[in-house]
C-alpha cells in the first residue's frame, strides 16, 4: 500500500534512535556537558565528556558511539530527579490524617429542633 509512493522507505529512514533522542533532549532543554554529567550522576551513573562527544557525533563519524538504553534511561530518571525532586520512601509507614472531608461536630443543645424558628 505505502510502497508505492515511497512511504515504507521513509517510515524506515526516519526511525529515531536513541542519540537523536538524547541530541533532541539536549537541544530542547539547552543542557551542556557538564549539565547532562550532573544529571546522569543523580541517577546513580558516570558519564566522561569525551563518551558524551562520541554519543553526540554523526554517525559517519569514526568515533560515533551508539546511545545504549542504559545511558537514555539513567538520564531521564537523573531528569525526573531535578525537575521532581528525589522520591519519597514508600518503607515509612504513615499514620493516617483526618481527611479534609470530615467535617467536626457540632456542639449544641442536642435538641434536633434547637435551631429552627417557630411559627404560630
Amino acid at each position: 500500500m505505502y510502497s508505492s509512493c515511497g512511504l515504507t522507505e521513509y517510515f524506515y529512514l526516519s526511525r529515531m534512535d536513541n542519540n537523536d533522542i538524547f541530541k533532541k533532549l539536549r537541544v530542547a532543554l539547552k543542557y551542556r556537558d557538564d549539565d547532562i554529567q550532573r544529571i546522569v550522576k543523580m541517577a546513580g551513573m558516570d558519564i566522561t565528556k569525551s563518551e558524551l562527544g562520541a554519543i553526540f557525533r554523526n554517525e559517519d563519524h569514526p568515533k560515533y558511539m551508539p546511545c545504549g538504553d542504559q545511558l537514555l534511561r539513567n538520564f531521564l530518571n537523573g531528569l525526573i530527579i531535578e525537575k521532581r525532586g528525589p522520591m519519597p520512601d514508600k518503607r515509612i509507614d504513615h499514620k493516617p490524617t483526618a481527611r479534609p472531608t470530615d467535617k467536626p461536630k457540632r456542639q449544641g443543645t442536642g435538641s434536633p429542633l434547637s435551631g429552627r424558628i417557630s411559627r404560630k
